[in-house]
């Protein structure tokens, strides 16, 4: 699928280290320790840029030399909202790079009768339209969960331009879905594979991301 990637797209750099490290979580012949050890590495990247894309003010600080550093601070309340089960591997990583985070859920599975994504339980703090949110899920492939979780965020009362979406691989047409639903809200991605094949899995992918990080 050829497919121009949207402004509010932000992939990884494709360093020789994060393509080391795909390498790595691609391969059908890694075990679940590695797996999981190098998911949560790329993870901490995928958080780490999307703090970069928070709002902050300036902020002078004193140093121990009594001299004075002007810095900057985060501007508002950080929450993590992981779609399950597959997005609560990502929640370990924000916890690493904010401390006392506040983490939701939301449960999405599709239905037998339907083949369309529904909403099966969410828990999120109360004051979660006051905070941006990081929405957590590894892959983006339809799109369609990705797009009902971002729907019960807007009528929690979060701003569009608070919600940024956090996957470790996409396909062009799960993003273009949501990016269609939602032109307002980032995409943060640590790549971004051609297509999906026939079984709607991102190709060439890495499989069952859920299965493999608590299973296999």
């Amino acid at each position: 699928m050829s497919y121009e990637l949207p402004e509010n797209v932000i992939v990884l750099p494709q360093t020789n280290q994060l393509r080391g490290l795909y390498s790595i979580i691609r391969s059908k012949n890694t075990h679940r320790s590695d797996f999981v050890f190098y998911s949560d590495r790329i993870i901490r990247l995928l958080v780490e840029r999307g703090l970069d894309q928070l709002p902050v003010e300036p902020l002078a600080v004193e140093t121990p030399l009594n001299v004075q550093y002007d810095g900057c601070k985060f501007l508002g309340k950080i929450c993590g909202v992981s779609i399950v089960r597959a997005g609560e591997s990502m929640e370990q990583g924000l916890r690493d790079c904010c401390r006392s985070v506040r983490i939701g859920k939301i449960l999405i599975q599709r239905d037998e009768e339907t083949a369309l994504p529904k909403l099966f339980y969410e828990k999120l703090p109360e004051d979660i339209a006051e905070r941006n949110v990081f929405l957590l899920d590894p892959m983006l492939a339809t799109g369609g969960s990705a797009i009902l979780a971002t729907e019960v965020l807007l009528k929690r009362g979060v701003k569009p331009e608070r919600i940024f979406f956090l996957n470790l691989l996409a396909a062009p047409e799960g993003i273009k879905a949501y990016n269609d639903k939602f032109p307002d809200i980032k995409i943060i991605t640590g790549g971004v594979d051609p297509k999906l094949d026939d079984k709607k899995r991102i190709y060439p992918g890495l499989g069952d991301f859920g299965d493999r990080y608590y299973c296999i």
